[in-house]
């Protein structure tokens, strides 16, 4: 059964002043922007719960917004028991995440499906480099004391430099939530353009620790600081917290991204993290992308899913849709 691979969600596309946005160079903080930041949150829990309530996937696009997620995706291993065998196998799944009869059966043998990247800890960047070579498929280096971001400075710049230098394409960081917490702007500010600065030319991903920030206000002011810092992304979650990625979180992160861009002509991408798991919540967070910020950003430069436990949910979908027994409008679950 061949498949479209385009997207086609029956919604307008986000408008953003200045089509001719430039990769994030950060700007001076401005604290009058940051201490002006609101968030009305019973108006952003309803704006979420409907993104949810009106989806729905034209049945003939369903197999591609599933395709489309898995090439957003950073298939991940960053546990305390990694070993090189197991970075392998992530790799290779990342180079095939489906299994190549499903893909036959969709009549896509020329369409290559491949992960955005493989994250893990500094210690199996060689190891994935080497596994990864020639694919376009990026490696990324959790760093800054993750998940905690507690240790000194100056440890967590090293860390940054020795990924870099390892060949890291891209550098997911920890933010100090204390700075949050204290609305001490410029230290967190100072903290993330000096992680910019070791970064170099890898892109950067900020980790703001959502779960851990209290309210949506803080969210939202934090995104806003660490952009202007110069993050290239700005990611919800490590995923250890107790409260991961959740759609309200992730529409004032967007929002912000938005506004950052109306502002200053300079984009960011958006990453998602932890407590993602199957393939309905990765229409959701499509759905909410396309809606908020348009098409240009759903594209693995500057959306990405923080989600490996969710490609075995995608996977079998994708197998029943192939086999037929794929549901009409995916409201609900398949038996």
């Amino acid at each position: 059964m061949a498949v479209k691979t385009e997207l086609d969600l029956r919604v307008a596309e986000a408008h953003i002043p200045g089509r001719e946005l430039k990769p994030n160079r950060g700007v001076p903080l401005n604290l009058d922007w940051v201490e002006d930041v609101r968030v009305n949150t019973s108006a952003v829990e309803r704006r979420a719960q409907s993104l949810v309530s009106r989806r729905t996937v034209k049945k003939e696009w369903q197999a591609a917004w599933l395709l489309r997620a898995i090439s957003c995706m950073d298939l991940t291993t960053l546990s305390g028991d990694d070993t090189d065998q197991r970075v392998l196998r992530l790799c290779a799944k990342a180079k095939q995440p489906v299994q190549q009869s499903i893909i036959k059966q969709l009549g896509l043998e020329n369409f290559h499906v491949k992960v955005a990247a493989v994250c893990v800890y500094h210690a199996f960047v060689e190891t994935a480099l080497h596994a990864l070579d020639g694919t376009g498929i990026s490696v990324a280096a959790v760093s800054t004391g993750f998940p905690t971001g507690l240790s000194p400075l100056a440890e967590r710049v090293g860390e940054i430099r020795r990924s870099v230098n390892a060949g890291a394409q891209e550098i997911d960081v920890v933010i100090t939530r204390a700075h949050v917490f204290g609305g001490c702007w410029q230290a967190l500010y100072d903290e993330i353009a000096t992680f910019k600065e070791a970064c170099g030319k890898a892109h950067m991903k900020v980790i703001l620790g959502t779960g851990d920030l209290v309210t949506l206000r803080n969210v939202a002011r934090a995104s806003v600081v660490a952009m202007m810092a110069g993050a290239d992304f700005i990611k919800t979650s490590t995923g250890k917290e107790a409260v991961n990625a959740t759609l309200p979180i992730g529409l004032v992160m967007v929002r912000a991204i938005r506004e950052y861009a109306a502002n200053t002509g300079m984009i960011v991408g958006f990453k998602p993290a932890g407590g993602i798991r199957t393939a309905k919540q990765s229409l959701d967070w499509l759905a909410l992308i396309k809606e908020e910020l348009g098409h240009r950003w759903l594209d693995a430069s500057l959306f990405r899913f923080g989600a490996s436990g969710m490609l075995a949910d995608i996977e079998r979908q994708l197998e029943y849709y192939a086999t037929g027994r794929y549901s009409a409008d995916y409201r609900h679950p398949i038996a």
